[in-house]
């Protein structure tokens, strides 16, 4: 029976995370750390096997190098400088991530991996689109986690203010994993009904817009304020989206997934929802956005192809 077996790039806060859920919820078999600081692979690897006796399954944790990851199903890209995160924008982990991506992506496709990406690294749109384009994969094979972790601060916001479970209703972020993303208030529902039409009769509905957004989008920062990182909540992300391939869920979530004419956009990775199963995208889902909420996508997007531009620079240099 063929094992399930991920790989995870960079044993930090975020990538020891993700390999310990991917472990407690029983979604890989075997998953492999690579790490350039060989003791804290080492180590992290150590900590978790001391954790398999209380795990679900059976899981092995073993230490590789990016050549050795060929046999993967799925990697899990969680490269980063996390002291970066200081200024409180992503945008400028670039000057780490875009080097160390573009180093390590063609040692592993050298080793023969014929899998599926899954990345976190910042900026998450960018980085996953340099993904896509070094590894020279097919785009529903590289898969940016993207507003997924903003779309589940988002529930979570909405959930404290109705007393509602996170699961009774649907909320979606849009655009960039950053400053400029959005909220579609026109897709926040609750078991099909628009929440305007709630907010009528029930006060728990009615939404500060512009509060709700904000704890969204900087809910990074509130966490990063205290802990210097963030760790759960993208761990949890990351480990989602390998358990939607892996599984074949074929479950709709928000991701960084390339457009192709959706939304009138193409050519860049961007946060949408998207149906993920065992063959990574499969369909990036349309929904139809009020005339404001597509004007600000499209500013998202900019925003994106902009950041593009910078990471085409750097690599030039």
């Amino acid at each position: 029976m063929k094992k399930r077996i991920v790989g995870v790039i960079g044993a930090g806060h975020v990538g020891a995370h993700v390999a310990f859920v991917l472990g407690m919820r029983g979604i890989a078999d075997v998953v492999k750390i690579c790490d350039t600081k060989e003791q804290k692979a080492i180590s992290e690897r150590q900590d978790l096997m001391d954790a398999v006796m209380f795990m679900p399954h059976r899981v092995e944790y073993v230490l590789a190098n990016y050549e050795e990851l060929s046999d993967c199903d799925v990697i899990i890209n969680a490269l980063g400088e996390i002291e970066l995160l200081a200024t409180f924008d992503r945008d400028d982990e670039m000057a780490f991530t875009i080097p160390a991506v573009a180093e390590c992506i063609p040692k592993i496709m050298a080793g023969g991996f014929d899998g599926i990406f899954v990345n976190i690294t910042n900026p998450c749109d960018v980085v996953t689109d340099l993904i896509q384009k070094l590894s020279g994969l097919p785009a529903n094979r590289v898969i940016g986690t993207g507003t997924g972790l903003d779309t589940s601060r988002l529930v979570s916001a909405i959930a404290q203010q109705t007393g509602l479970d996170h699961n009774s209703f649907t909320a979606f972020m849009f655009g960039e994993h950053g400053n400029s993303q959005i909220t579609p208030w026109s897709l926040v529902k609750f078991a099909g009904q628009p929440y305007e039409e709630l907010a009528e009769h029930d006060e728990r509905f009615r939404f500060d817009r512009k509060e709700l957004q904000e704890r969204a989008i900087k809910g990074a920062w509130i966490t990063f304020a205290g802990k210097n990182c963030t760790e759960y909540g993208i761990a949890s992300t990351g480990a989602c989206v390998t358990d939607a391939i892996l599984h074949d869920k074929q479950e709709i979530m928000a991701a960084s997934v390339k457009l192709d004419g959706q939304y009138g956009e193409s050519g860049i990775y961007c946060g949408v929802p998207a149906v993920i199963g065992q063959h990574g995208v499969e369909q990036v889902m349309e929904y139809t956005l009020t005339a404001e909420e597509m004007k600000d996508f499209k500013e998202c997007c900019q925003k994106i192809r902009t950041n593009i531009a910078k990471a085409e620079k750097l690599l030039a240099k």
